[in-house]
């Protein structure tokens, strides 16, 4: 059954991806409208490619502040080493030649919602771009404990780049009996398996370098692990026994950069090693600005990603929030992101030609997740757009509703999966930059 699963498993996730959202050209009575992308992500990149090759005529313009995207995906093998950053940088030069998007390197400062107009800082200068549509996909922000929390000192690593390098370097200078200190955010956050697979990596990387009596701390701000519970506990307790010890419940109360401290609502610990404090986490600053619930994420409507108050404009990926059925929210990653950029372009599409916005609608989250150097473990879920649920069962409104594909049990954990996550990857990147 495993072995159908794993096998089943690129081709599921691949093809749920793509049926997303069925293209829709705009009517040649639309005269040349213009969408700006806001992200340069998994989310942005995707929808602004998939704009230009199903929209025709449609001006796309991209705004982000980096030349290039640096994937947080694979990004914990740059931290051990196993991988190389420039395997995990991305290019946006595909979408300008072969997809005619116009890439503005700037910073998105501010909206005019009712001017349907975007002011970017760019290096030489403000620039203000008038849109009919606007799609912000800006990420995450954070939200750090009370303290003196410096990320150049006791790094995130939490978007891929610098920091990245930052934790390497740290994790390159432990030695035998030093304490390697990880903080699991509280949900919803950036990726729900990643704190759980860079503890993972961290742990194998220490025994690989025979880091004699070196340990990871998890301290998970959450009752319990986030994703792939199976993979994640038989990792902790039997992979690398010994070298990982999870604390969950450990809402974090303060940090201290300087010395390495960090004071939690299960344990304190100070002068680690390293300190991975990882922050709870927020939309972005750009979307925030339209207003946020109360967890600090945009809400949207599932079908276009439009804000509930301004229809023209969208939010995707990590900064939105969909509504979902309880206990089955919709996850935050790269593969959601790219999933919600289709169906945001095809509603987008939809809207300028006059035509009603699809109800059929569904979209995937799929990830493997390396538990050593040479192993990995995975886990899918289709969210398909109808009734959602409270926590007694009863229907509670319309929304995305999860229905499990399966995660790898504790034996599928292995080499095979390993190199398929390659294989995963590579073509998840080729469908968002290429």
């Amino acid at each position: 059954m495993h072995h159908f699963n794993r096998r089943n498993f690129l081709k599921s996730a691949g093809a749920i991806a793509a049926f997303a959202a069925i293209p829709r050209a705009v009517s040649a009575a639309v005269t040349s409208p213009r969408v700006v992308v806001v992200g340069g992500g998994f989310g942005g990149a995707t929808l602004a490619k998939y704009l230009r090759m199903w929209g025709g005529n449609v001006q796309v313009t991209l705004v982000d502040p980096n030349p290039t995207h640096i994937s947080c995906i694979l990004s914990n093998l740059v931290v051990t080493g196993a991988m190389s950053m420039s395997r995990i940088t991305l290019a946006y030069d595909s979408l300008k030649t072969r997809h005619g998007v116009s890439v503005l390197q700037g910073k998105a400062l501010s909206i005019d919602p009712a001017g349907n107009r975007l002011t970017v800082e760019t290096g030489t200068g403000n620039q203000v771009l008038d849109y009919d549509h606007l799609v912000l996909s800006p990420g995450i922000d954070f939200t750090p404990a009370p303290g003196n929390w410096n990320p150049n000192l006791t790094p995130h690593a939490w978007q891929a780049g610098a920091q990245t390098t930052l934790l390497k370097s740290q994790l390159a200078a432990m030695r035998a009996n030093d304490t390697f200190v990880l903080t699991v955010p509280k949900s919803p956050y950036r990726c729900p398996p990643g704190p759980y697979e860079r503890a993972c990596l961290i742990a194998d990387y220490l025994r690989v370098k025979g880091r004699t009596g070196a340990k990871v701390i998890v301290l998970d701000a959450n009752a319990s692990i986030q994703a792939e519970p199976e993979a994640f506990t038989r990792a902790f307790t039997v992979t690398h026994a010994g070298r990982i010890q999870y604390v969950p419940n450990a809402n974090v109360l303060s940090v201290d950069s300087a010395t390495r401290s960090i004071s939690t609502s299960a344990m304190n610990i100070s002068n680690a090693k390293v300190l991975n404090y990882i922050p709870n986490q927020r939309a972005g600053a750009i979307a925030a600005s339209l207003g946020v619930n109360l967890l600090g994420f945009v809400a949207v409507n599932p079908l276009s990603y439009a804000t509930l108050a301004h229809p023209n404009i969208h939010v995707i990926g990590d900064s939105c929030a969909v509504p979902a059925s309880d206990g089955k929210a919709v996850p935050k990653s790269g593969h959601m992101a790219n999933a919600q950029a289709k169906v945001c372009a095809d509603a987008i599409l939809r809207t300028l030609s006059g035509e009603v916005l699809d109800q059929n609608v569904a979209t995937n989250s799929a990830c493997y997740s390396p538990i050593t150097a040479r192993t990995a473990s995975w886990l899918s879920a289709n969210f398909i757009y109808g009734d959602i649920y409270d926590g007694n069962g009863a229907v509670k409104g319309k929304g995305m509703h999860r229905v499990d594909l399966g995660e790898a049990p504790s034996s599928g954990v292995d080499g095979d999966s390993y190199q398929d996550m390659l294989t995963w990857a590579d073509s998840f990147f080729s469908d968002s930059f290429k």
